[in-house]
């Protein structure tokens, strides 16, 4: 310890810490690097750097967080002009974005400045990015991908990883600092909430209803989010009467909660096309800025049963197609949903609502054929 009380890193432990820093973007690397059928060494050679750089890059021993912005960018044309996949190079700037926010929460132990969650309302390219070795769930751009599953000589890792610790000091950090902003910036507060709820502990659904109490009074927008972060975090561990409730109680035949449930869902997928920096955008009225193409096509694809979101993915496709019944004539999604919705309504049991909505959604299909 030092003699001011706070812990003071040895040159050995900044080492190891910084050596955790680019396991995102190291490893969309390695798999970019596959796909271009290219080992190490031709890798380098292409570059005209080391086989010893490239595989620190890849491991994160030389994160390439750590590269000059000119010279990562170089790297980055290269890539282009070798035919890397477009959906690769995107989510190798959403790794590096993602290892800075992770280094920004494991090397430090004590805050300085304001925390990075606060800069901009995040969008889901960037959180599943993020979430990938926290969680190990890969992110929807990458998978299928056959880079992912390809045979490697020797033990070789399948996804980012980080030590157990350094999960557990992540969501350590994340709950902390949901609750040292409470009642100040709420948005720092709201995106702690929503990663610390990608922990798998046991206490963490009780940890976030308490923190849902501990809320204090706010505006409409301020509950309406919190409550739909709670709800989300518990039906991701497998609570779905949660999201019924918050479903009944403030969106269904709310129009500002259905409006505000349409514009975060557009954004957090990426069709509003400006990235936001307060929440403000979600209780905006009038007419949106996006179209809902995009929306309609995420929503039809995530529509799955056995998952928590189900009722809150069919509840957002309903109200979306109330809103804009014409994208099922200009969305070859539209005839995806009607292909599905036999198997929706025969071969499970939704609830009676999500049955009703379904039934909804089934009617203004024909009426879109007709």
């Amino acid at each position: 310890m030092g003699s001011n009380g706070r812990t003071t890193l040895t040159r050995s432990q900044g080492t190891l810490r910084r050596s955790r820093t680019g396991t995102v973007s190291g490893y969309v690397f390695r798999v970019i690097r596959e796909q271009l059928d290219h080992t190490q060494d031709s890798l380098a050679e292409a570059f005209g750097v080391s086989a010893d750089t490239v595989a620190g890059w890849e491991s994160g021993r030389r994160p390439l967080t750590s590269l000059a912005v000119g010279q990562m960018l170089a790297h980055r044309h290269r890539l282009m002009r070798m035919g890397v996949t477009p959906v690769l190079l995107l989510a190798l700037d959403k790794a590096l974005e993602a290892d800075v926010l992770l280094a920004s929460t494991l090397i430090e132990e004590e805050f300085i400045g304001p925390s990075l969650l606060g800069a901009w309302v995040m969008q889901r390219d960037l959180v599943e990015v993020l979430a990938w070795p926290l969680n190990g769930v890969t992110p929807e751009p990458m998978r299928g991908l056959d880079s992912l599953t390809r045979a490697r000589r020797g033990p070789a890792p399948v996804r980012p990883e980080l030590p157990a610790e350094d999960r557990r000091r992540f969501f350590r950090r994340m709950r902390r600092t949901a609750e040292e902003a409470r009642g100040g910036d709420f948005l720092v507060r709201r995106q702690a909430l929503y990663l610390a709820g990608y922990d798998d502990a046991p206490d963490t659904p009780a940890w976030l209803t308490e923190e849902q109490r501990a809320e204090r009074p706010g505006d409409w927008l301020t509950e309406w989010l919190t409550a739909r972060s709670v709800a989300t975090v518990a039906a991701r561990h497998g609570d779905r009467d949660r999201m019924q409730h918050f479903i009944t109680t403030t969106l269904d035949g709310d129009d500002a909660g259905e409006a505000a449930n349409l514009n975060y869902w557009a954004y957090w997928i990426g069709e509003s096309p400006h990235l936001q920096l307060t929440d403000d955008f979600i209780a905006a009225t009038g007419a949106p800025s996006w179209h809902g193409h995009k929306l309609l096509q995420h929503l039809v694809t995530s529509l799955a049963p056995d998952r928590g979101f189900f009722d809150l993915h069919t509840h957002t496709l309903w109200a979306l197609l109330a809103a804009r019944p014409g994208l099922l004539r200009t969305s070859s999604a539209g005839r995806a949903l009607g292909d599905r919705l036999p198997v929706l309504l025969d071969g499970t049991e939704p609830s009676t609502r999500t049955r009703r909505e379904l039934e909804g959604i089934r009617y203004a299909i024909r009426l879109a054929e007709a």
